[in-house]
């Protein structure tokens, strides 16, 4: 590796994202992970430019959430997840799904099954959160009319019409597309990963940052700012937030019931300092380094104190 390095200075180690091994591992091997990524690793000057010109905006208008609403057509085709959909689009998605596995974008178990059961995995948790659900968990939390709202995604799946009841709630609600100039971004837009970067940058700067699914990019910037002070990141328990809102919706819990308990769920999901979770026999179901580096957020025995002990 390292004449491959001194010759390139770059050396692109492909699909490891998530395959790199999150504990046991020496302490200064942990902290240079840190250094690398979350001071060492930097965008292109134009995403820079970019990204630093979307935060300064926003910041000049005041506070701002960023909400990572993961309600793209892809990853509800990814998730098998059709809540809200007609049956039309449930269709459509289930279409996309099945060519993408024979295209082989993805090799996960469930791209097998031809159907899968769409509400069993919502009440598992395991389906993003749909806008209309996002606006009354925003609106539990406390977050009021004012807020100025970062809709930090690609194109929702069913346009605008699936954020009339968002932006209803939150008349503050912005995009990149409705931030800058429209010159600004057609370099970038034929290409995801370079306009997620943008959305990356303002979601660390973010005063609060709020992602509707556990995907890696949410795990990353909850790690980043962890690692900048602990910046407030609300992380949705969306298995209980289920059991809420259907609860709420079909009328079995009163509004002041529900806010109250959706508040009482994330007392302690607010991007606290905490431990994070090893599970040695299954490395892939225990917590993501990035997403809560322990060892680089605190020294000697001031990690006791600020986390607490390790069981």
């Amino acid at each position: 590796i390292l004449p491959l390095f001194s010759k390139h200075k770059v050396v692109h180690f492909n699909r490891t994202d998530t395959r790199l091994a999150n504990n046991g591992i020496q302490l200064d091997l942990q902290k240079l992970r840190c250094r690398v990524n979350f001071q060492g690793l930097k965008f292109t000057p134009e995403i820079e430019t970019l990204g630093y010109k979307l935060v300064r905006i926003l910041q000049d208008k005041g506070p701002f959430v960023a909400l990572h609403l993961r309600y793209e057509m892809d990853m509800l085709a990814f998730s098998g997840c059709t809540h809200g959909c007609t049956v039309e689009e449930a269709e459509e998605l289930k279409r996309l799904r099945l060519a993408m596995f024979e295209a082989e974008m993805y090799a996960y178990p469930w791209w097998r099954e031809k159907e899968i059961m769409s509400e069993e995995r919502r009440q598992q948790g395991l389906c993003p959160l749909t806008p209309e659900e996002a606006t009354l968990v925003l609106q539990a939390l406390g977050f009021d009319k004012e807020t100025q709202i970062y809709i930090a995604s690609g194109e929702i799946f069913g346009s605008e019409q699936r954020l009339a009841s968002l932006r209803a709630a939150f008349p503050h609600i912005v995009k990149k597309e409705t931030i800058l100039d429209p010159a600004e971004l057609p370099q970038f837009q034929n290409h995801s990963s370079q306009m997620a970067a943008l959305d990356f940058m303002v979601s660390v700067a973010s005063n609060t940052f709020i992602p509707t699914y556990y995907g890696n990019m949410a795990k990353v910037v909850e790690g980043h700012r962890r690692y900048l002070g602990f910046k407030r990141s609300i992380l949705p328990d969306r298995k209980k937030l289920v059991e809420l809102l259907d609860l709420h919706q079909n009328g079995t819990l009163p509004w002041n019931d529900f806010a109250l308990a959706v508040r009482q769920v994330h007392e302690k999901r607010m991007g606290q300092p905490s431990r994070r979770r090893i599970i040695p026999d299954k490395p892939k179901e225990e917590d993501y380094f990035y997403a809560n580096p322990e060892e680089c957020l605190c020294e000697g025995t001031k990690c006791e104190d600020l986390v607490g002990r390790r069981p």
